[in-house]
């Protein structure tokens, strides 16, 4: 019985290098994963991609309801449901700094239903208005 003991102390002796490294590859992937400011991010002066016309109709919906600021679902004028998410804090920084922003989805759905990567982000002190299509990794101003 030792025998086998020491046998199952040596064979972890000796891959405990592999062990380590497919623990660190698994703490590296999982950060990657869940990171906040991916390499590529970037912030432009102008919103020229194809769903910028759904978030400059997204914002003015959202004007129009006084941009709540409050999370929570709201009536939306196709009879579905938005999201507001509350405050945006920029932890990421890539807005300008020292400003009070808060962010609201683009896209209308069933009340409940699951929240997808588009955003809008607005300033409230300015009323400069972000759209992000992918969850806070680039921002465009409207």
């Amino acid at each position: 019985m030792q025998g086998g003991l020491v046998r199952t102390s040596r064979r972890f002796r000796s891959s405990w290098p592999a062990r380590f490294i497919a623990l660190l590859a698994a703490v590296v992937s999982l950060t990657t994963v869940t990171g906040t400011v991916p390499a590529q991010a970037a912030v432009y002066g102008s919103c020229t991609i194809s769903r910028c016309a759904d978030a400059r109709s997204a914002n003015s919906i959202w004007a129009g309801k006084g941009y709540p600021t409050s999370a929570g679902w709201y009536s939306w004028p196709d009879g579905r449901y938005n999201y507001t998410g509350g405050r945006f804090y920029n932890r990421e920084g890539q807005l300008p700094s020292g400003a009070t922003y808060y962010e609201y989805d683009v896209y209308s759905r069933a009340y409940g239903a699951a929240r997808d990567a588009y955003r809008i982000v607005v300033n409230r002190s300015t009323g400069v208005t972000w759209f992000s299509p992918n969850h806070y990794t680039d921002f465009y101003r409207l």
